[in-house]
């Protein structure tokens, strides 16, 4: 008996969503067995070339990466959209002649939002930004690993380190826009249903690189991102906290415990409403100082907040409720 298209669709959009989260969570590791098993057999020569093109190619993932629109473009990725479904709301017009550091809000356990609109054309960002080419900072330790890491760069991932950031900020010309998880891994092990705790007050950085550049900075909060996926409590102070906090700080990665439907990793359906807020103009600083960067820090603390009250009734965030800012 042929399946109804409609239980097609949903099969495809499961599919997108398990091999993307097979890619996050497993294909590093399948990409080292694979090449350490070719290493050893027949196919030795073309492991040691790519190496050797490898040790070449090292800062790659500090200077753009290597964005491929083909990749971008993928069927899969519209699957992948349709599952929750995810969606990007624009709400100002950008100058594509400008550079930008978007500041992405929260963090999410898997940051699914910032993938779907920003790593894909699933959403249509070139559509509603022409001009602007976004690259969804990513732990630089994802890059030491062979394979994956000329993988995920395809589709606009790059490094987040200081230089990588720096050299999207600088490009002559503009048209550069850097996105950033400002709560970092951390920020994970609060990604609740129903939480609104951003990791935010010490968060400086991605400021004072800003101002280095005179890159504008642009606020966006992605509703829904806590939604998908449930976690093993691990309130503050507790065991389970203080292991995780202690292995981050070992691994620089987030070992959040969750699970998701049925009680494997595949994300509940959840609608995303990725919004991205207007610019906020920043003068160039080479050397910017302390109050520099706490004055624009609490201008954008106080823009994140204006988009987060003006957008949250309308995607089903109570009135009463409001930002945790930790």
């Amino acid at each position: 008996m042929e399946a109804s298209p409609s239980l097609l669709c949903q099969s495809l959009q499961a599919f997108a969503v398990l091999q993307w989260v097979f890619s996050f969570l497993g294909l590093g590791s399948v990409c080292l067995v694979a090449l350490l098993l070719a290493l050893l057999g027949r196919a030795w020569v073309l492991v040691v070339l790519y190496l050797i093109w490898l040790y070449g190619d090292r800062s790659t993932p500090r200077a753009g990466g290597r964005r491929s629109a083909w990749v971008r473009n993928w069927a899969i990725w519209r699957h992948f959209r349709d599952y929750f479904p995810i969606s990007l709301v624009k709400t100002a017009e950008l100058d594509p002649s400008r550079n930008y550091l978007f500041g992405f809000h929260p963090h999410g356990v898997l940051v699914v939002g910032a993938f779907g609109n920003f790593c894909t054309e699933a959403t249509g960002f070139s559509r509603l930004f022409p001009g602007l080419r976004p690259h969804l900072l990513m732990l630089p330790c994802w890059f030491q690993i062979p394979i994956f890491r000329d993988y995920i760069m395809t589709s606009g991932l790059v490094s987040s380190d200081k230089t990588s950031v720096s050299y999207l900020l600088s490009r002559p010309g503009g048209g550069q826009v850097a996105v950033l998880a400002v709560g970092g891994p951390l920020e994970a092990l609060e990604a609740k249903p129903g939480a609104l705790s951003l990791r935010i007050r010490n968060q400086k950085g991605f400021v004072k690189v800003a101002l280095e550049h005179g890159a504008s900075l642009v606020p966006v909060f992605s509703f829904g991102e806590n939604e998908l996926f449930r976690q093993f409590p691990n309130p503050r102070g507790s065991w389970v906290r203080r292991a995780q906090e202690a292995l981050q700080s070992l691994l620089s990665v987030a070992l959040p415990l969750f699970h998701g439907r049925l009680g494997l990793l595949m994300p509940f359906r959840s609608p995303i409403h990725t919004v991205v807020g207007a610019a906020i103009p920043v003068q160039r600083s080479p050397r910017p100082s302390r109050t520099q960067v706490d004055a624009l820090h609490a201008l954008y603390v106080e823009r994140l907040t204006q988009l987060f009250e003006e957008h949250k009734e309308r995607y089903g965030v109570p009135a009463d409720r409001h930002l945790v800012l930790t």
